[in-house]
């Protein structure tokens, strides 16, 4: 299960981290524009989060056999998914491009992500965004003490409308590891799954395409497509279960 946060000293040290994330965040959010390369961006969120006094969560990380991953962001455009190794290529005009962050502080992971517009972009590519971070702030507000599992993925999930729902991929726990249980889809029925209890703290990431939700992964064994290579989004926050209601931590309070 996710780690569970016993102490308001404990959910502190997590809400650092969040804070961390969502600064860095806003600084890649900003630098996005056509004629900047991948590289560049992770130079940046190396260095904004050393600044920091913290860590990137995602170099080396290699689970399942994989190569340890290279990266401080991942960095997917257009049909990629998501895990997306940043490389010299350029952003251009019309692109999207989904940014991962991962930021450990002090022992604790947040993990967040965002997809931006490159630039002016398509009427589809638009809705597709935004389609897909109304999911996300639904599955934030269905993340309440009392409710299952099941019901955040309902919440995400029926937002989807035509769009293809991603389901090899979806939201977990986090806390002292990047990727700890429960799993959380990104459609489920309600009532269904692990209990929210306080203190648990979860990574909900809707991940949606505009055309099939078959997805492939390349030869580099982590930049995950879409099969058809339509265009993806996926957006990220991570959220603690309070008393008093969902707290996204990975947000400037």
């Amino acid at each position: 299960m996710s780690v569970v946060i016993k102490s308001e000293s404990e959910l502190d040290v997590m809400r650092q981290a969040g804070r961390i994330n969502a600064e860095v965040r806003a600084l890649l959010r900003a630098a996005v524009r056509p004629g900047v390369s991948g590289l560049d961006l992770d130079r940046l969120a190396r260095e904004a989060i050393a600044e920091r006094d913290a860590e990137p969560t995602f170099i080396g990380y290699a689970p399942g056999g994989r190569p340890p991953y290279p990266g401080a962001i991942c960095f997917s455009v257009n049909e990629q998914l998501v895990h997306g190794i940043p490389t010299e290529y350029k952003l251009r005009e019309g692109d999207i491009v989904s940014i991962d962050l991962g930021v450990t502080y002090r022992g604790y992971v947040s993990d967040a992500a965002f997809t931006a517009a490159v630039g002016d972009v398509s009427e589809e590519a638009c809705a597709l965004m935004r389609v897909t971070e109304e999911a996300l702030e639904l599955g934030i507000d269905a993340a309440r003490i009392g409710n299952h599992i099941g019901d955040l993925s309902y919440a995400i999930g029926r937002h989807a409308g035509s769009y293809g729902i991603i389901a090899e991929y979806g939201g977990h726990g986090v806390g002292r590891r990047m990727h700890e249980e429960p799993h959380i889809p990104n459609k489920g029925r309600p009532g269904t799954g692990h209990k929210l209890k306080t203190g648990m703290v979860l990574a909900l990431e809707p991940m949606f395409a505009i055309g099939h939700p078959a997805t492939m992964e390349e030869a580099d064994r982590w930049t995950v497509r879409m099969r058809d290579r339509s265009l993806s989004a996926h957006f990220e926050e991570t959220v603690a279960i309070t008393e008093a209601g969902p707290e996204v931590l990975t947000r400037i309070q």
